[in-house]
């Protein structure tokens, strides 16, 4: 369905399909610019619907529900890949459903993104398709070993992936997946990791936050620092790349792209996520428009903000982890007048949920990021 391009202005509503940390920090963007915003996803007492102004609780299965909740909003964006297409086809049938339901049929599917990255002629590792034990030992005779065995849809955090580091490890690594799709891909050994938060809207303009540096522990995301410390002239080429994507997607919002940053300085497209991303949350405090407004503007038809970086800025996410001795010590980690504490209102700490994070700035990426690991370490001193 066509809808008209005109700006959707403050006082409008703002519908969120999902209801975690992510669509939290939207709603507070979105809310400071002086709109209203609806939240829908089975669950209540939500991070985002602690901030909205209404929360529905219902299955993205009752599209009823989803009608019903997007003939209440002026336009309907998601916080996470995970939702079902017929729920935005549904939502679509009501207000515009920005990026589109098209870019979460592709993005939500590992094969049908890399398959799509393909075909745009952009750079990402060498894949196969899997179904079967036959084709992953075809696939590894064709890249060797190492390898990376992953789930074809459904997977984040590291989730539904598997390494195989010989062929012995196949049958094994295939049986443990348990699934009947997957994607094998080429093994790639790689300087860092980097990610690019863009924005694109309505007018085909789109704008590039700076790259960002990123370290993982256990597959999640442990610490991000921005500018990247890596030549500017492959800062840009992530910039123009995402920039790409966000074209060959026809995407009106905010998308990420992960990059594999090899020795050589070139990049690999990794992962694409069509919303705000956890490396972009120091954004924040770090930059003079965030992504969370930056999404609130795309969707709205709103011209795009600035995205200087004020300062070398470093975050650090803070995990289930941190409570397992008792209540942290967050005084301690608010000594440091450079530290900004955003906790995501998350009633249970489990190990390895995200509960929050801390953003440092300073005069040196080095030294914020110094800031943010003392930070993080004092959480825990009175529990020691």
């Amino acid at each position: 369905m066509k809808y008209d391009s005109a700006p959707i202005l403050p006082g409008s509503t703002i519908g969120v399909l999902g209801s975690g940390q992510l669509g939290r920090m939207f709603a507070i963007a979105a809310r400071r610019m002086g709109y209203r915003v609806h939240t829908f996803s089975p669950d209540s007492d939500t991070p985002t619907g602690q901030v909205a102004d209404r929360e529905v609780t219902a299955s993205y299965d009752d599209l009823d529900a989803v009608r019903e909740f997007a003939s209440q909003v002026s336009v309907v964006t998601f916080e996470f890949e995970n939702v079902p297409a017929a729920t935005a086809a549904a939502a679509g049938a009501h207000a515009p459903v920005r990026p589109s339901g098209e870019v979460l049929h592709t993005t939500q599917h590992r094969l049908r993104e890399k398959t799509f990255l393909a075909g745009a002629r952009l750079p990402i590792t060498p894949f196969t398709r899997v179904t079967s034990l036959t084709e992953l030992m075809e696939g590894l005779v064709a890249f060797g070993c190492p390898a990376i065995l992953k789930t074809a849809g459904w997977g984040y955090d590291g989730k539904g992936q598997i390494r195989i580091d010989s062929r012995e490890e196949a049958r094994a690594a295939w049986k443990k997946l348990a699934t009947s799709e997957a994607v094998l891909e080429a093994f790639v050994d790689f300087r860092l990791e980097a990610s690019v938060v863009a924005a694109r809207g309505l007018d085909g303009r789109s704008v590039a936050f700076p790259m960002i540096e990123n370290s993982h522990s256990h597959h999640i995301l442990d610490l991000s620092v921005c500018p990247a410390r890596i030549p500017v002239a492959t800062q840009r080429a992530g910039e123009e790349l995402a920039r790409r994507v966000l074209e060959k997607l026809d995407v009106v919002g905010v998308l990420c792209v992960e990059f594999f940053v090899t020795e050589g300085g070139g990049l690999l497209i990794n992962e694409l996520a069509p919303r705000p991303h956890n490396s972009g949350h120091l954004t924040i405090d770090a930059c003079v428009t965030c992504q969370f407004e930056q999404q609130v503007r795309a969707i709205c038809g709103l011209p795009l903000g600035d995205t200087e970086l004020l300062r070398p800025t470093a975050m650090a996410n803070l995990l289930g982890d941190v409570w397992s001795g008792g209540e942290p010590d967050w005084a301690a980690a608010c000594s440091d007048p450079c530290v900004k504490l955003h906790l995501y209102g998350k009633a249970e700490a489990r190990p390895g949920r995200k509960m929050g994070h801390l953003t440092a700035l300073g005069t040196t990426v080095e030294a914020a990021a110094e800031s943010v690991a003392q930070a993080r370490r004092a959480l825990q001193r009175q529990l020691q």
